[in-house]
């Protein structure tokens, strides 16, 4: 059985959490991107899918949609009291010269008795920050900062 492609990476870095996520779509690599900044914070696996919210963002280029897409989770979670384990990007379109970005994430409110966090992202940055195509389909760079 082929083993499943890896969706993220973290890198090395003195202060803040830097990460590579992939995908073989765009959207495919933005839903890992955001994946990989949850799990900073907190094991995933243990968020339930009691609760869907869409998302909509439009953003002058792909790094500023990633930094976008990255805060409206930290938003949501100082706002709203909601944390997520599961993203779906249905689609990233340019259109008149703007990125469009369409998702429905998972989450719930967030439950201190069952949700241990690790380390606490208070931003996500410009820093570093980068979406490219790659062979293999889309590489996107981030730093959050912790």
């Amino acid at each position: 059985m082929p083993a499943e492609p890896k969706k993220y990476e973290y890198l090395d870095h003195t202060a803040d959490a830097k990460f590579l996520a992939y995908g073989k779509t765009l959207e495919e690599a933005f839903g890992n991107a955001a994946l990989a900044m949850f799990n900073v914070m907190i094991d995933t696996s243990t968020v339930s899918k009691a609760l869907s919210q869409d998302i909509d963002l439009t953003a002058e280029d792909l790094d500023g949609l990633l930094f976008d897409w990255l805060s409206e989770f930290l938003f949501l979670m100082d706002a709203e009291n909601l944390i997520f384990g599961d993203f779906r990007v249905h689609s990233i379109e340019q259109e008149d010269g703007q990125f469009h970005l369409n998702a429905t994430v998972y989450g719930e409110y967030i439950d201190l008795s069952r949700h241990v966090f690790d380390t606490e992202v208070k931003a996500a940055t410009y820093n570093d920050i980068q979406v490219q195509r790659s062979a293999d389909g889309w590489v996107l760079r981030a730093t959050v900062d912790t």
